[in-house]
């Protein structure tokens, strides 16, 4: 989720066309390109299976790309056959590095058991499997576990996954195949595929321990505020955890509607919280003059609208179905 540069997508896909072509995604053309969950698409391939390739957006299961057939859709965006998870996901949060003392601890829990029911997150109905269900509007709030830098202050993406298998192997977190294992760093954390750089946050999926385990990426704006926070004055009166909010909004609904990359994108490669990256609807004004945009859980928010799947497709913090 970078302000001007790249919001991963898929994982907070905030980024500027100019920020993907620098990236070296492939403008123009008549291919599809296929999501690589850090914000931008790209050319099919073939690749190994979930969780072998050398980082998120590399390791994309077999035959990922072009499903047989046409996509289906129409309202700007593309279903191209994967799953999705209809039921509502379930969040857990591994807090890495150190968070002794922030309000984040209770901020973004109250986003995760509040945001399931909303009128922002029944967006997500709009989008459906391939035998038609559709997305249920529920989010579960599963609970948290620490981890004291098990990999470090400087992590890569493999190390993400091992900070998710260690979470899971040490029975700190069970394993639900409707989960998505949240990675939330401190802000001394850096992530060096490019956190800060090239985006905010990130979404995936992988086989681990035999399970395809879903989980997310969301680096802490403290860092980075520039490029990852909205604001510098927020609603909650930590600018890092609110940043943090809009990202992790961001990351749940397309982990929800494209687990494994293969369901809910455009022909760009764009999920649907991509397409609607770093726009924030109607704002009103909180008493030590940020902006906020929702109100959940009695706490208020500033976080990203997110793509309708119906008349046509927009951005919006609602729908009406």
């Amino acid at each position: 989720m970078r302000r001007a540069v790249v919001v991963a997508a898929t994982c907070l896909a905030f980024i500027a066309s100019s920020a993907v072509d620098a990236a070296g995604v492939v403008g123009g053309g008549d291919d599809e390109l296929v999501p690589t969950g850090k914000g931008w698409g790209q050319r099919p391939s073939p690749g190994p299976g979930p969780g072998q390739g050398a980082g998120q957006g590399q390791g994309q299961p077999q035959g990922q790309g072009k499903p047989s057939g046409q996509a289906s859709g129409g309202n700007g965006i593309n279903y191209h056959g994967g799953p999705l998870i209809t039921s509502g996901p379930t969040v857990y949060y591994i807090w890495y590095g150190n968070w002794s003392g922030n309000s984040a601890t209770t901020i973004l829990p109250n986003l995760a058991g509040s945001i399931g029911g909303s009128p922002y997150f029944n967006i997500n109905t709009t989008y459906y499997d391939a035998s038609g269900k559709h997305v249920t509007n529920a989010v579960h709030y599963g609970g948290s576990i620490n981890d004291n830098y098990s990999q470090g202050t400087s992590l890569t993406d493999a190390k993400v996954q091992a900070v998710v298998a260690r979470a899971l192997s040490s029975g700190g977190l069970s394993y639900n195949s409707s989960a998505v294992y949240f990675v939330l760093t401190s802000s001394d954390v850096n992530e060096s595929s490019g956190f800060c750089t090239q985006y905010c946050g990130w979404h995936t999926h992988a086989s681990i321990s035999g399970l395809d385990t879903k989980y997310a990426f969301v680096g802490n704006p403290d860092r980075c505020p520039s490029a990852c926070a909205e604001q510098t004055t927020s609603p909650n009166g930590n600018a890092g955890a609110d940043g943090m909010a809009s990202i992790i909004s961001h990351e749940l609904e397309e982990a929800t509607t494209d687990p494994d990359l293969n369901a809910w994108y455009d022909r760009r490669g764009q999920e649907n919280a991509d397409k609607c990256a770093w726009t924030f609807g109607t704002e009103s004004i909180a008493a030590n003059g940020s902006k906020y945009n929702v109100t959940l859980g009695g706490q208020r928010y500033l976080i990203q609208q997110n793509w309708v799947n119906q008349a046509g497709g927009y951005c919006s913090m609602s729908v009406t179905k």
